[in-house]
């Protein structure tokens, strides 16, 4: 049930009456008509811009339209009343048994209340996290994976078909690194003093993948060549480190559908067939680059490459895939991968960069472009920086980590919920501030527990009823008599929970999963609100005297805890049920 939606079908309704009437003319185009909330609650229940949308083309007066539309929908039984207001707004007031509706609707539903079919079945691939497996993930991976997460929740519940991956960077030099890094570690496990040189990974967390060396291997490897242990310690660690990742992901709450490795790209002729079919568009040549900016041409070594032509697809310059001296860019099996991705027929990719790769983002979606003819949209997301504070002060740093506060760091410290939710209150391209304790403080300042709380509210209220032994299963109270819920109050907490369905919608479409958050501590205030009302106003207590009375407004109190559990699922967070 979206009831914007059903407003909003029938302005269509009688806007083709119209047309068929000849009050307005044939041939309109109605996608632009919209039924909202209106900018003040007191103007009404919803608004539509039908009139002021359609006095162009019409050529008629904004008003015209908005009083033939009123004198249309009062007719229908869900309408009370519809008024122009201004140049040609028309707000709508809907029956109370429209609202009191909802509440029965959403007990049907239960958490599936506000489930869109808005994608489709369209399926979509969320890559996101992909950290180079060297080591613990730091905390901006954290808001990567949050936001990753959440959004392949909010599309799922919206009507795609979702994919997670992660796209495991074990192809370049890093990896080489790691296992040099490894190989000291390794020696220390027998009894040596490693030396970390520059360069090298120095955290504390390769030493337990030295023991594991010194066990698989013995001393076989001891004084030997690099040549010699180089593959084997690379990929040994590379799988160590990538198990870790997966166990950090995991209490998170993040669990991924694909792990997909660089490594396997190379050997295969996967890079040399996706750099193929772009040479056949005319896209690949050998040139030279012009001087980056702040370089001048007495500095600059002009050297032939092979270039991708991007500026063909809107980046700002070509972009280099094979180096003079043979070898790949990064950019190149990254061309391959997203061919893959192509290949495995997805209508639409989705990447989670961190700010630091905002660079890359023109690159890859004018490769995108170039792959698929233009058919593959690639939506990037760039996560913006977390900056830490405990005690007041920034808080930088992690001795297991070398230098810098982990995944682990952060989940220990507060919980994977708290973290979560946190990382979801402000949109992926701003920056964010952590506070370990403002994250854990009890207040309505602190979202977190806000939203908690009115959960936990309600989970004490039903409760109580069931203690006193009223029904409380959601089968009973959507069969309650809620026309009963006829306050101002009680039917302001039900228009909040109605708008549900139009903002899962809202926030699909802009891939915005902090708009969640944002709604749900919206919900939050409603409830906390309506609860404290009872203080002053007894009638308005979700438990009465009259257990009729009793029914309904619990039905109300399950219908808000419905609403507030299923958006908590979309952001990977566990509602409730009391607080400490």
């Amino acid at each position: 049930m979206n009831l914007f939606n059903e407003m909003r079908a029938l302005v269509l309704d009688c806007l083709g009456a119209m047309v068929a009437e000849g009050v307005l003319p044939g041939g309109l185009a109605f996608d632009a008509v919209a039924v909202e909330p209106p900018r003040d609650p007191a103007h009404g229940d919803m608004a539509t811009n039908a009139a002021m949308v359609l006095a162009k083309p019409t050529g008629s007066r904004p008003r015209e339209i908005a009083e033939a539309l009123a004198a249309r929908l009062v007719a229908d039984a869900r309408v009370a009343s519809a008024e122009v207001a201004g140049p040609g707004f028309l707000n709508l007031r809907l029956a109370p048994e429209v609202w009191q509706g909802v509440v029965a609707a959403v007990l049907a539903a239960g958490r599936d209340f506000g489930r869109s079919d808005l994608g489709a079945g369209r399926r979509v691939n969320v890559e996101f996290v992909s950290a180079n497996p060297t080591g613990p993930m730091h905390v901006g991976h954290v808001r990567g994976a949050v936001v990753g997460d959440a959004l392949a929740s909010l599309l799922a519940f919206a009507g795609w078909e979702v994919t997670r991956e992660y796209y495991i960077n074990d192809g370049g030099a890093q990896v080489d690194v790691l296992a040099r890094s490894a190989y000291e570690r390794y020696r220390e496990a027998h009894g040596l003093s490693p030396e970390i040189a520059e360069g090298l990974y120095p955290g504390d967390y390769l030493i337990e993948v030295g023991e594991a060396l010194k066990a698989e291997f013995g001393d076989h490897y001891l004084d030997r060549p690099e040549g010699e242990w180089l593959t084997a310690f690379r990929d040994f660690a590379t799988e160590r480190m990538m198990a870790m990742i997966r166990t950090d992901l995991a209490a998170l709450g993040v669990t991924m559908d694909v792990y997909a490795s660089e490594k396997a790209l190379y050997g295969t002729g996967r890079i040399e067939a996706a750099l193929e079919r772009l040479r056949e568009q005319g896209l690949i040549y050998e040139g030279v680059l012009e001087p980056p900016k702040g370089k001048t041409p007495e500095d600059w070594e002009p050297r032939e490459q092979t270039l991708f032509r991007s500026t063909a697809h809107g980046d700002d310059v070509d972009r280099p895939v094979q180096k003079s001296d043979g070898g790949w860019t990064y950019f190149a099996p990254d061309i391959a991968y997203h061919w893959d991705k192509i290949e495995r027929g997805y209508d639409a990719l989705i990447d989670i960069f961190g700010a630091d790769h905002g660079g890359y983002v023109k690159r890859m979606k004018a490769a995108v472009a170039a792959l698929s003819d233009g058919k593959v949209p690639l939506e990037v997301k760039l996560i913006q920086l977390v900056k830490l504070y405990k005690n007041g002060q920034p808080f930088k740093m992690s001795k297991r980590a070398g230098t810098f506060v982990t995944l682990r760091d952060v989940v220990d410290e507060v919980g994977a919920d708290v973290t979560r939710f946190t990382m979801l209150t402000r949109k992926n391209d701003a920056a964010l501030d952590f506070d370990f304790d403002k994250v854990l403080e009890q207040s309505r300042d602190n979202p977190v527990w806000y939203v908690q709380y009115a959960h936990a509210r309600i989970a004490s209220v039903l409760r109580k009823a069931a203690a006193a032994g009223l029904a409380t299963d959601d089968a009973a109270l959507a069969g309650a008599d809620l026309s009963r819920l006829d306050h101002p109050a009680e039917l302001a907490l039900i228009r909040r929970l109605a708008d549900w369905p139009r903002q899962v919608q809202i926030a699909a479409r802009a891939q915005e999963p902090h708009r969640i958050a944002g709604y749900l501590t919206e919900l939050a205030a409603d409830l906390h609100t309506h609860w404290n009302r009872g203080n002053d106003a007894p009638e308005l207590r979700f438990l009465q005297d009259d257990p009729a009375d009793s029914a309904a407004k619990l039905a109300l109190a399950r219908a808000t805890g419905v609403v507030i559990s299923a958006g908590l699922a979309i952001l990977g967070v566990t509602p409730a049920q009391e607080m400490r």
